[in-house]
């Protein structure tokens, strides 16, 4: 997989047109985002679409960039399966963009995709653990199950409570 360094793609940036496609969540992009960077959200990007809308550009590298590199590695992945070669994640994401001085658009704040995931994880943790205590201990399963979630996601980098909660209507 190809990457390219936040400060080498502003410097391509300040002398040529590139495309730039954030697959974060629009509320994650509302929050902040690339000067540059249009919204494609992971969960819903058909790459096909965003090659076809490049406007004669689809020989040119697609750059993909998300809060810290995983999703637009993702999306790389879903881009190359396609037959589309061309597609350069951005290391660091825009976390690492933001941390460069490099120019954003910041807008309103919205809690992280990654954060919404902890809290589930952590409430239902916590609900399993206690109905478990004071209910029936099978309840105790419910822990378990988002432990070896958890674990899957660690291993795998594929998180499906993270996928779930990016259709909520309040990350649209």
């Amino acid at each position: 997989m190809q990457t390219i360094h936040p400060q080498a793609l502003a410097e391509k940036q300040r002398s040529e047109t590139i495309d730039l496609v954030d697959v974060r969540t629009p509320a994650e992009f509302g929050e902040v985002h690339a000067v540059g960077a249009v919204n494609q959200p992971l969960d819903s990007i058909d790459p096909a679409s965003v090659q076809a809308g490049r406007n004669g550009r689809a020989e040119e590298p697609l750059y993909l960039i998300c809060k810290s590199g995983s999703r637009s590695a993702m999306a790389v992945k879903k881009f190359v399966s396609q037959g589309i070669e061309n597609v350069v994640s951005v290391e660091g994401g825009t976390s690492a963009w933001d941390s460069a001085g490099l120019p954003v658009v910041r807008g309103k704040k919205a809690i992280s995709l990654e954060r919404q995931v902890r809290i589930a994880a952590g409430s239902l943790v916590v609900i399993g653990a206690a109905l478990g205590f004071f209910v029936d201990p099978r309840w105790i399963g419910v822990s378990a199950f988002v432990g070896c979630g958890l674990v899957f996601a660690g291993v795998t980098d594929t998180c499906g409570m993270g996928m779930m909660l990016a259709k909520m209507p309040w990350n649209k």
